[in-house]
């Protein structure tokens, strides 16, 4: 398993994308999908309380909807400290835009602080998706 890599590895640091993909909040269904996401996050929640606090490992979770995560994995002890992230500024967003149209054909009028100016809320993957369109 993952774990016992990490346990292996340590010190090290897990980081777990899109958290909410295996650690939405449980329901009452019963369909096979649901009883698999619940067995995915009850085995992740085993392992978290199985590594301690001097196992040397840090593990960090990212995501949009923090509201859809099941209450069991953000209490103490689990992942029970949040960090937000806030949309990225006006200077931000037209370095995002320079760095993700590196490697795009862009028309030479392009202006990247007009482009910065006018997506006030847009993520970095929103400008990324911007670019490529």
């Amino acid at each position: 398993s993952i774990f016992k890599q990490l346990r292996k590895r340590a010190p090290c640091l897990l980081f777990i994308d899109e958290i909410d993909s295996v650690g939405k909040r449980r329901s009452d269904g019963s369909s096979s999908v649901e009883n698999d996401s619940a067995n995915t996050l009850n085995e992740l929640l085993t392992q978290l309380d199985g590594l301690g606090s001097s196992a040397g490992i840090v593990i960090i979770g990212a995501t949009n909807r923090i509201d859809v995560l099941d209450p069991a994995l953000v209490r103490a002890g689990r992942f029970d400290l949040h960090i937000t992230v806030p949309a990225p500024d006006q200077m931000a967003r037209e370095r995002i835009l320079l760095v993700s149209a590196r490697d795009v054909e862009i028309a030479p009028d392009v202006d990247f602080a007009t482009v910065a100016r006018g997506t006030p809320g847009f993520s970095g993957a929103d400008l990324a998706t911007l670019v490529n369109e």
